[in-house]
């Protein structure tokens, strides 16, 4: 029942002011000047409020802007300017720049969907991590500090001499009449190479 009677009372009041307003000796609001009577350059949480955070100040320099009815000069002569072109038109002439426009439209949607979906997938394939940063660290430690190669020497090694110093040079090219021994267990990667000539392990005769 209050719900109703506030009902009824709104509606009478908006009953009245419709009977107010259609009166012939009440003006057209249309002819009526609104004129702010209270500038301030402060801000006013008011203001705030009612314009949902658009307006924080309701100065000299923002009142012009919001209380204007008419856009400028130059905007309404363009208005009028394309009024007049779209006259003239056909409607036949009318709807087929309305398809051409509307093709136009569809195409570049595609094209830039086409584009999103590229750039979704090129970003997954570039997050996509296609190698083991383990193994290139231990490849890399490997190559360079020699960590993780083994230090074993062939049996019978006599270890006083190692290929690379001096003199090691002569006792491997005396013993060129001798049968070269291959190591045994050794990767290839660990047997030195100097000038395109693979050379001997440590105390072992070969061939240059």
């Amino acid at each position: 029942p209050s719900v109703l009677d506030s009902f009824a009372l709104l509606s009478g009041q908006l009953n009245t002011l419709n009977k107010v307003l259609k009166h012939e000796k009440t003006p057209l609001l249309r002819n009526q000047v609104i004129i702010p009577l209270v500038l301030s350059p402060d801000r006013d949480e008011e203001i705030m409020r009612q314009t949902e955070g658009r307006v924080p100040v309701f100065s000299h320099e923002v009142v012009p802007d919001h209380l204007r009815t008419k856009p400028d000069p130059e905007v309404e002569e363009q208005e009028k300017q394309l009024i007049t072109d779209a006259a003239r038109i056909s409607p036949d002439v009318a709807q087929k720049q309305i398809q051409s426009l509307n093709k136009m439209c569809s195409n570049l949607l595609e094209k830039i969907s086409k584009e999103e979906r590229e750039s979704e997938s090129g970003g997954l394939r570039q997050n996509k991590q296609t190698f083991n940063p383990a193994d290139t660290n231990a490849l890399v430690a490997a190559v360079a500090f020699g960590k993780g190669l083994s230090n074993r020497r062939p049996p019978g090694s006599g270890g006083s001499v190692q290929s690379g110093q001096p003199g090691a040079g002569g006792i491997i090219a005396g013993a060129s009449g001798m049968q070269q021994v291959p190591m045994s267990g050794a990767p290839a990667q660990q047997q030195p190479m100097l000038a395109g000539v693979q050379m001997a392990q440590a105390g072992q005769p070969g061939k240059i």
